[in-house]
């Protein structure tokens, strides 16, 4: 899909590491020119205190083919995406692809009940999950519908049928309700872009192997498969790569429009539209959970790659 971007204007919102930088890098691999937004810089971390940067996210975009262009944006406050917004209606005249993906995973008590969760980073939790996407969408859809052909991506943590059908009570409420209210806004936003010639889906990776995870069990991209702490579902695992190449596949679909309002993985569309993870296989951690992890049923997670 190289080229197949080019002189299309993406921006991904929380684009500094994990999903959002394999998004963003997917997408300048293709051609766009992308707006990598975030609040940890060179200059200032912010409070997840990693040494991740939009400015290597956007020099990964533009080293992968892209226009890679890093922006400090904090996604809470509404001066910051308005005037974000409109720096990229003054420097492109567009808005092609606007990816909304802010989370908060550091604001998580894992584990705990909502009278146990700490009341203070669990409604900062829905604050960064659900106002941030509201209040980037409001900003960005007015510049994004001008033309047909828009495409609005929510990233969640797990498919409209998988909250239908289990709670995580692992993850907790504040989670539960931040990830189920992509597919709700996915909705309500297809649903006003329609007469636009627009699209909105909701979006979610499957066990992603984002920079914290994989500080998390001790092992690197290159040699994940060696960790001695991980449980025996990591090994359906996905790379950041893999979700930005079901964007990019989304993104340069001529019949994107099929797919209006809908909740989809990673892992179902690389089956749709042929593309691979990083490793040329295609994991589906979503099938291996549903049918194996979560009732016991047998298999292994090389049969879900």
């Amino acid at each position: 899909m190289a080229g197949e971007l080019h002189g299309k204007v993406a921006l991904v919102a929380g684009a500094t590491r994990g999903a959002g930088r394999g998004i963003a890098v997917e997408l300048g691999a293709a051609g766009a020119t992308v707006y990598a937004t975030g609040r940890s810089t060179r200059a200032q971390r912010s409070d997840y205190d990693r040494p991740e940067t939009i400015e290597d996210t956007a020099e990964l975009v533009t080293r992968a083919g892209g226009t890679g262009i890093a922006v400090r944006v904090d996604h809470t406050d509404p001066d910051q995406v308005r005037d974000l917004v409109r720096r990229v209606e003054s420097e492109q005249g567009r808005l092609d692809v606007l990816v909304n993906d802010l989370g908060g995973e550091h604001l998580m008590d894992w584990g705990k009940p909502i009278w146990e969760h700490d009341l203070g980073k669990g409604l900062a939790r829905l604050r960064v999950g659900i106002e941030a996407h509201m209040i980037t969408a409001h900003f960005a859809l007015a510049l994004l519908s001008r033309r047909p052909g828009g495409l609005v991506v929510e990233l969640t943590d797990g498919t409209a049928e998988v909250h239908e059908q289990y709670y995580r009570s692992d993850c907790g409420a504040f989670f539960d309700v931040a990830k189920t209210a992509m597919h709700r806004l996915a909705r309500a936003e297809g649903e006003e872009l329609r007469p636009f010639g627009g699209t909105a889906v909701s979006l979610t990776p499957g066990w992603l192997r984002s920079e914290m995870m994989l500080d998390h069990f001790g092992v690197t991209e290159e040699n994940w498969r060696e960790s001695t702490t991980a449980p025996e579902g990591f090994g359906v695992s996905e790379s950041p790569a893999y979700v930005g190449r079901a964007v990019v596949a989304l993104a340069t679909d001529p019949d994107v429009a099929r797919w209006n309002t809908q909740s989809l993985s990673s892992g179902y569309l690389a089956k749709v539209y042929g593309f691979t993870d990083v490793d040329g296989s295609q994991p589906d951690a979503w099938r291996y959970l549903q049918e194996v992890e979560w009732v016991g049923g047998s298999g292994s997670p090389d049969d879900y790659r």
